[in-house]
Formats: C-alpha cells, sequence, structure tokens
C-alpha cells in the first residue's frame, strides 16, 4: 500500500513528470535514438504521382543509451511512536518519500549528469549538449526580446505545445518585462490548478533552473518547448518499500527503505530550446 501511494502522489510533488512523456520499461536501459524522423509524400504509387524516395540515412539503431537508475531512501520511526500516535504516520511517510523523491527527480531531469560510474543519475535537459541555446542580447539580465527569441526559435510543430520553465526568481523577472504597448507580457492565472502564462504560453517553476547572472559566471536561465515530445522519463518496476523490524530492533526503531528506479533523457532535441544569458 506505501509503495501505491508514494508512486500515485509522485505526478503532484513533481514539475517535470507531468510535462514529459512517462514510459514504462522492462530493462535497465533503451536505445536513445533508434530511427530518424519519417518522410511522407502525397500521391499513388500505382500511376507513378509519387514514389517513395530513399532516406538519407538509414534506419539503424544508435549506440547510445538512456539507462535507468537507482535512488534510494530510508526513514526510522521509534516502535511506540509507530504503535501509540494518534496521528496517521504512514500518511507522513508516504507525503515525506514524494516529496524528496520527485525533488531528486525532477532536479536530475534539469541538471543530471547522466549515466556514469561517479554520479549515475538521468540526463539532464541543461546537462543535454543537443538541445540549442539561445543567446540573450543583454548581459546579466534578460528582455522581452529575448524570451520571444526563445519561443520563435522552436519550430511551429512542437512550439504550439510549448512551456517555459524557470525559477522562480527568473519568474519575477519576467512579470516585470512589457511589450511595445507598455502591457505585460505575463499573466497571472484565474483558474486553479492552471498555470500562470507569458506570452500566452505556460510558466511553471523548476528551481534547479539557475538564476540570471549577476557575478561572473553565465547561466542557462529558462528552457522552453514541447516537454511530451523533446524529454522521455523511463519508470522501471515503479517503487518498492522494505520495512526492516529486525536491523534496528535493538534501537527499539522500525526502518523504512525505499528503492526507486527512473531515468531519463533529451529524445528530440528539436523539440527544446534553451537561453544562455552571458556576463559580458
Amino acid at each position: 500500500e506505501l509503495e501505491t501511494e508514494i508512486y500515485r502522489e509522485l505526478p503532484n510533488a513533481s514539475v517535470i513528470r507531468g510535462l514529459a512523456t512517462v514510459r514504462q520499461v522492462r530493462s535497465d536501459r533503451i536505445r536513445s535514438r533508434s530511427l530518424t524522423e519519417v518522410q511522407v509524400g502525397w500521391g499513388k504509387l500505382e500511376t507513378s504521382t509519387t514514389s517513395l524516395e530513399e532516406p538519407t540515412s538509414y534506419l539503424v539503431p544508435s549506440d547510445e543509451y538512456h539507462y535507468v537508475e537507482d535512488l534510494y531512501g530510508l526513514a526510522k520511526i521509534g516502535e511506540d511512536e509507530l504503535m501509540d500516535t494518534d496521528v496517521a504516520l504512514e500518511s507522513l511517510i508516504v507525503d515525506s518519500f514524494s516529496r524528496a523523491i520527485a525533488q531528486a527527480e525532477d532536479r536530475a531531469f534539469i541538471i543530471g549528469a547522466g549515466h556514469n560510474a561517479q554520479t549515475p543519475e538521468p540526463e539532464g535537459i541543461l546537462t543535454s549538449t543537443d538541445v540549442e541555446r539561445v543567446n540573450a542580447k543583454a548581459v546579466k539580465s534578460i528582455t522581452t526580446d529575448d524570451i520571444l527569441s526563445l519561443i520563435y526559435a522552436v519550430p511551429a510543430q512542437y512550439r504550439r505545445n510549448g512551456v517555459l520553465l524557470v525559477n522562480s526568481q527568473t519568474e519575477l523577472a519576467l512579470r516585470l518585462l512589457k511589450d511595445k504597448n507598455d502591457q505585460y507580457l505575463w499573466q497571472p492565472s484565474l483558474q486553479a490548478g492552471r498555470p500562470n502564462t507569458f506570452a500566452g504560453f505556460p510558466v511553471y517553476n523548476q528551481e534547479d533552473i539557475p538564476s540570471i547572472p549577476a557575478g561572473s559566471t553565465a547561466a542557462d536561465v529558462a528552457i522552453f518547448g514541447d516537454l511530451r515530445s523533446g524529454y522521455r522519463i523511463l519508470d522501471r518496476l515503479g517503487i518498492t518499500v522494505q520495512r526492516l523490524t529486525e536491523l534496528y530492533a535493538e534501537s527499539g526503531l522500525i526502518g523504512f527503505r525505499v528503492h526507486y528506479r527512473v531515468g531519463g533523457g533529451v529524445i528530440r532535441p528539436n523539440a527544446l530550446r534553451v537561453l544562455h544569458v552571458n556576463v559580458a
């Protein structure tokens, strides 16, 4: 029951999980890109009004993979507390684990180092070298023109489903931006549960995206695009919770150990763009 509840709460606590494609997998890795985009043409083959063109690149498997990584967590509760409390401790455990897992995976989906021996994490959008950068015209700040350039750098087929990801401080800067008619481009949501918008596109906060630089280090400060087309999350076997009754018995404690297997990576770089702000 704990496993089911924690997994059910994840989409409510995670930002990226609700925007990206989530795929259940049965192995610890899948190929990151196995074929090129398909090309089609109008007409009839039997009347020779069209023909099937040979692809410029063959549909062959790539040697690059997206891996499923491992995430662990541990909570300890006193035996008497677990038996005598008038509070639903299991609900607190679910809430605590859900928030911790959501925070860890959200961070990895943005700035995760990818699969390596030192820091085995999902590949972050800002870590991927395949996602193109749009350089801001201003230094140490952003302008309305910068955000509009970021939005229109994404192809139209992905732009119409685009969302803007920034941290809270950058959203504050967005709220102050105006168009040429001195009208604010940022619009508050008028319906509970719906995001605010900028230039008509939903704005979501993700605090692991860097802030607009104030010092000597440049930063990627905003992500725009169709995350459902551009980023894929890999879930493997959901979440397992193990109750450790004997391990901490001498200390009068009961442990709850959580094991979560998840991966992620960019699958269509063309669906995403990143705004890069320089300092000089």
